[in-house]
């Protein structure tokens, strides 16, 4: 049903999101619904595409694809695949591209890291002044230098936004991501 409504006109659109947002505020159990928490992060990472701004020149061309990656182990399984299946952003056909190895990583618009924190810094150094979206659940994350971190507060995930970061990399979020957010500067 959030996928038939994310496909719906943009009427429906909006009235879609407000039903995602507060179908992300459900509380999560916290052994039994490791994939449902995931699952509520897949769609929060398809709703990024819609709440931050990415300028023409961050494609190629007009019909390169919009590219989420995810570098280390994928948390989501099916769910983000399923989440961005047929969708486009601004014309971009969304792709999920898994990467192993940080020297194979090519230009993302979103870049989910899951990896060992202690490499944090190198990871988001080869990102650093690039218009790529970074977000993780490292609870060092936005005070590293990411951008959007995942985590749980009160049994529901939250969203910790480095707004300093994001700024210097040229992209733009949306004032109604910022009202769902925790930042720091």
């Amino acid at each position: 049903m959030i996928h038939f409504i994310l496909r719906s006109d943009l009427k429906f659109r909006a009235i879609g999101m407000l039903i995602i947002f507060i179908l992300l505020s459900l509380k999560l159990s916290a052994q039994s619904d490791i994939s449902r928490e995931y699952q509520v992060k897949a769609i929060f990472i398809y709703n990024f595409c819609h709440f931050v701004e990415w300028k023409s020149e961050s494609f190629s061309d007009p019909s390169a694809p919009f590219i989420i990656g995810i570098f280390g182990e994928d948390p989501f399984g099916k769910y983000l695949d399923e989440a961005v299946q047929g969708e486009k952003i601004n014309g971009h056909p969304i792709k999920i591209y898994r990467f192993k190895n940080i020297k194979d990583m090519h230009n993302c618009n979103i870049l989910y890291i899951n990896s060992d924190s202690r490499l944090l810094k190198e990871y988001l150094a080869l990102t650093s002044g690039k218009k790529v979206l970074t977000v993780s659940d490292d609870p060092s994350f936005a005070n590293e230098g990411g951008m959007i971190q995942f985590y749980i507060k009160d049994n529901k995930t939250r969203l910790l936004i480095n707004l300093s970061t994001v700024k210097a990399s040229g992209l733009n979020v949306s004032s109604k991501l910022l009202h769902l957010a925790d930042t720091v500067n």
